[in-house]
């Protein structure tokens, strides 16, 4: 379960979000981790009969059941399951470049590459001035 200002995030609660930006805390340890996610992905089918072009269409991501990309937190959450970590929605972002955005600003914020108390190891990413432009 995904939690937003306190509250369950839903499905029906996505509209024209593209995505997020997350903290997955370890309720052993209290180790928290920083990273986005996308509501959408896009998938390609094969053309239809008769056709040449490729359908292309946007799905939900797997979002619901994502636990991050970090290999130490994929091994736990193998090893000892879901419930292991809590996870919270910091921002619904509708665009890619406000998710990077505010993904990097929240993890220079916090220092999550100086504090032990993060599982992240690496910030990396591209932003524009263009892409904020609806944060200003």
């Amino acid at each position: 379960m995904w939690l937003y200002q306190g509250k369950e995030f839903t499905s029906d609660q996505v509209h024209n979000y593209k995505g997020f930006v997350y903290v997955l805390t370890d309720n052993i340890n209290n180790k928290k981790y920083i990273g986005q996610k996308r509501f959408w992905k896009k998938i390609t089918r094969p053309p239809l009969k008769g056709k040449k072009r490729k359908r292309r269409s946007l799905v939900e991501s797997d979002w619901q059941d994502y636990h991050g990309s970090n290999e130490k937190i994929k091994l736990l959450v193998e090893a000892e399951g879901l419930s292991r970590f809590s996870r919270e929605i910091l921002h619904l972002c509708n665009s890619t470049g406000e998710m990077n955005y505010l993904e990097a600003k929240e993890q220079f914020d916090r220092s999550v590459l100086l504090s032990e108390e993060y599982y992240n190891g690496i910030i990396q990413t591209r932003i524009h001035a263009s892409h904020v432009k609806s944060l200003k």
